[in-house]
């Protein structure tokens, strides 16, 4: 007989691996909005906007909404204005050149900048099985960019790993702040600052515009509902049911789900080499999130 602790362990693994889903379908919302000629800047503008009035909705509405302190709202404009805005122009730019799941495979190295920032910044040890997961994941993303099914643009690698890497410094900072603000508070205002540099860099360089057809707001809203606010919403509920290592653990079948939809929608085929690569940098990344001894990683997932 299933007791109800069973029960709520069960149904933490199903919104964790909700979560991971919405936010594997990510990049296929993007590609369909590029389709039809929605502009990066545009996209992300827009994502974030509609992701900022449904977070601050809620907040408001279940009266969450919690006070900040000058240099939390300081922290909050960097995280939000200057990090994941650079992270989500680099990474939603990525599969303008590249196939959407190999640049979900090269954003899945951050575990491994983290590792190495953690050891840098916070004086963290870097213990022999995080080396060795650094060692598989690099070895794999050799064999992904080595034995490539197709030709493979050289700045969609460079953009994807400057995703991966800002992301990185991203969950370095953003994990102190994640200490003393509720995580969907953390989320609505790194939304609302991400927004706002999009708006700014649009305007200034005239990449904003709305003339588009209805299927390229389809992907805007699914990529603000699905992909931002369901996402991070199951996550949370998840972690607090299973807890934060098996969260991370389970939602590394987010570019499995990327890599899939792109195959079956966008017939993006991957050569047997890739598929192995791609499958090692994957186990070395897993490695990472069991093995390191302070997760600051899932604590700031909130904000992808």
């Amino acid at each position: 007989m299933i007791q109800k602790g069973e029960n709520t362990l069960y149904f933490g693994y199903l919104l964790i691996l909700i979560s991971a889903i919405a936010f594997g379908l990510m990049p296929i919302f993007a590609l369909y909005a590029y389709d039809q000629n929605v502009s990066v800047n545009t996209l992300l503008f827009l994502r974030f906007t509609f992701a900022t009035i449904m977070f601050f909705s809620y907040l408001v509405v279940r009266k969450k909404l919690v006070k900040i302190t000058k240099k939390q709202l300081g922290l909050f404009v960097l995280l939000g204005g200057v990090l994941y805005m650079l992270q989500s122009s680099f990474y939603f730019s990525s599969v303008k050149y590249i196939p959407a799941s190999l640049a979900a495979l090269i954003l899945y190295l951050y575990p491994i900048f983290v590792a190495i920032l953690s050891f840098l910044v916070n004086k963290e040890q870097l213990t022999k099985n995080i080396m060795i997961s650094i060692l598989l994941s690099l070895a794999g993303i050799v064999l992904v960019l080595g034995a490539p099914a197709q030709n493979i643009n050289p700045f969609g690698i460079i953009l994807a790993l400057a995703a991966a890497i800002v992301y990185s410094i991203y969950i370095i900072v953003g994990g102190r702040i994640s200490m003393h603000v509720p995580p969907l508070v953390t989320s609505a205002y790194i939304s609302l600052f991400a927004s706002i540099s999009f708006l700014l860099v649009g305007v200034s360089t005239s990449t904003i515009h709305i003339h588009f057809k209805l299927i390229g707001w389809l992907s805007i809203l699914g990529i603000s509902i699905i992909s931002s606010v369901i996402s991070m919403g199951t996550f949370f509920a998840g972690v607090k049911r299973i807890g934060p290592t098996k969260g991370a653990v389970l939602s590394m079948v987010e570019p499995v789900v990327t890599i899939t939809f792109s195959t079956i929608l966008f017939h993006e085929n991957m050569s047997l080499l890739q598929i192995i690569g791609g499958a090692i940098v994957l186990g070395g990344a897993l490695l990472v999130v069991l093995t390191s001894e302070k997760r600051k990683i899932v604590e700031n997932k909130m904000d992808f």
